[in-house]
């Protein structure tokens, strides 16, 4: 393993293995108990993170061993085996008020998967490039699996991203900020979100010399791996991606774009089904956002799979539930 590989392992370890806030451990312990002896690891991400708040609403991940022995319902475990994760809304109270989080369930073995090139979505890797806490993990060997995991998505969000860069010719020239922005600009659009150019260069700029340090890392392993060559020099990034080997990761890209918006569009469907409380969330969420006031009647909150499907159509339209 070179320096650099060695040094993203570093930094994938050191994230993970940092303190969670209180309210994220008080909020994992309750996915703990959701899920019996099932989880893994909870693994906590998001904007939340980010600005080291719980005013919003938290947002983990929950590994778990095995659909089967994550649920006591055949069907919800049927449904996160066709298409993970299955989505949850929680709220804990708690001394310092109302707790909200929103937690993915996902197993081992789809997290891995997930974190690869070939994944059907982009929900692992493309959130998890970016900086992660685990705020619980069973053991040892787990943690080692959970590092591993995640290093190889911050790998895959470079080896995928660096091919969608704008074309410069035989050799790739950019500057780190452009590889992450581009990249998450791609994978929000494949995913249906309308994140704003803002948005998105906000998350680089929030921990610049982190992102940077990991696409070194990630350079490093696809060099090693023989997918590229690349140099830095007075700020600038070269990259040689063999022309057929690029072609193919664009059209491997816009091929599969389509489906995994399909994909995204029929999981948070599904989310509906899954969710438990999911008008309430949904109009919470709304307020919070756009300061609006959305009454709707007793029949919607008491039958929100039967009447609430006008609310669920605004927040597709709005892309509010994420």
């Amino acid at each position: 393993m070179g320096r650099e590989a060695s040094d993203l392992s570093t930094l994938v370890a050191d994230e993970l293995a940092a303190t969670a806030p209180a309210s994220a451990q008080v909020l994992a312990e309750a996915i703990r108990q959701h899920h019996r002896g099932s989880v893994a690891a909870v693994v906590f991400y998001g904007s939340c993170l980010r600005k080291r708040t719980d005013s919003g609403v938290l947002d983990f991940y929950a590994i778990v061993d095995s659909y089967a022995s994550a649920y006591g319902s055949r069907r919800l475990a049927w449904l996160n085996a066709w298409l993970p994760p299955n989505v949850f809304y929680l709220e804990v109270e708690s001394p310092a008020g109302t707790l909200r989080s929103k937690y993915a369930v996902i197993s081992r073995a789809d997290f891995a998967a997930g974190a690869e090139p070939g994944a059907r979505r982009t929900g692992i890797w493309a959130r998890f490039c970016q900086p992660t806490t685990a705020v619980w993990v069973r053991d040892d060997d787990t943690r080692r699996w959970l590092e591993r995991a995640v290093a190889r998505a911050v790998v895959t969000s470079v080896q995928v991203g660096l091919p969608l860069l704008p074309d410069t010719g035989p050799t790739l020239r950019f500057g780190f900020g452009d590889l992450w922005q581009n990249t998450l600009r791609e994978t929000y659009s494949a995913e249906m979100r309308a994140e704003s150019g803002e948005t998105i260069r906000s998350l680089y700029e929030a921990a610049p010399e982190r992102f940077d340090g990991a696409a070194r890392g990630a350079l490093d392993t696809l060099a090693a791996e023989g997918f590229l060559a690349w140099r830095e020099t007075a700020g600038e990034v070269c990259a040689e991606i063999e022309p057929r080997a690029r072609t193919r990761s664009v059209r491997a890209w816009r091929r599969r774009k389509p489906l995994r918006k399909a994909l995204y569009l029929v999981a948070l469907l599904k989310s509906a089904t899954t969710f438990g409380d999911w008008l309430g969330y949904v109009l919470w969420k709304l307020e919070r956002h756009s300061g609006r006031r959305i009454e709707v009647s007793e029949r919607q909150r008491r039958h929100p799979l039967v009447w609430g499907w006008p609310v669920l159509w605004r927040v597709l339209r709005e892309r509010t539930l994420r």
